[in-house]
């Protein structure tokens, strides 16, 4: 099969963009092992798909470099995210504004930086998240839009450091709109309907041909599979492909 032989590890592999990651790469014949704090959502995920899991919290740092060493993967997946609170700037704490960051920023800035300080020695390919949100902002998610787009500076500066360093590593950054296939983006729609006063079928209408799981994890074998094709670090994707930024 096109990824026999080959070993992925999906950061935030149990459910949403994740366990769709997991479940294109199974396919494609290459080992998963998926990483995520839930046991039970992880459970679930190795009885229906037969993979491998790490039931630990990813903003561990004393806990990666292990999990490279022990896992050796040749794709490394980066999509976990925290739960989010959605109410507007006012209604926030600083505690829940800043969750994304201490979460999702963390996680990349943590697995990116050991990666590139202890290098494999073999080719490896990292592929970090965003969200239409860098770009566009997100007003009811407190600091996510900013957290995001810090992915995808980390991605960018990953990559530049990789290639001063002539480490054969690989960095990309997706970005996907808005999409109610996922919990997150599920609520995230329904709340921003009833800020602009419709129902939920009226504002997912408006929604430009957003991402699926099955979409995401096939970009990801894209990505993997043609490295010569995609050679920016940066792409949207949605129901219409890879777009680079």
């Amino acid at each position: 099969m096109m990824f026999a032989g080959q070993t992925a590890l999906v950061v935030g592999g149990s459910r949403g963009f994740g366990r769709g990651v997991v479940k294109a790469l199974v396919a494609k014949g290459m080992k998963v092992v998926a990483l995520a704090r839930g046991a039970a959502a992880l459970a679930r995920l190795a009885e229906d798909l037969a993979v491998n899991t790490i039931c630990a919290d990813a903003t561990d740092e004393s806990e990666i470099s292990n999990i490279l060493r022990d896992v050796e993967p040749d794709l490394l997946v980066i999509c976990a995210g925290a739960s989010l609170q959605l109410t507007p700037l006012h209604e926030h704490t600083w505690e829940s504004f800043s969750r994304s960051w201490e979460t999702d920023t963390k996680i990349s800035f943590l697995w990116m930086k050991e990666i590139l300080r202890n290098p494999p020695n073999r080719s490896m390919h990292a592929v970090l998240f965003g969200s239409g949100a860098a770009l566009q902002g997100s007003p009811l998610s407190g600091g996510y839009s900013g957290a995001k787009r810090m992915n995808a500076f980390i991605a960018d500066y990953a990559a530049g450091a990789a290639s001063r360093l002539n480490l054969d590593i690989r960095v990309h950054c997706l970005i996907p709109p808005l999409s109610p296939s996922t919990d997150f983006g599920a609520a995230a729609a329904a709340a921003y309907a009833l800020v602009a006063g419709v129902d939920i079928d009226t504002f997912r209408k408006r929604l430009p041909s957003p991402a699926t799981p099955e979409i995401i994890g096939n970009a990801i074998v894209t990505l993997h599979q043609e490295p010569e094709t995609w050679d920016k670090v940066g792409y949207r994707v949605n129901g219409d492909g890879l777009i680079p930024i």
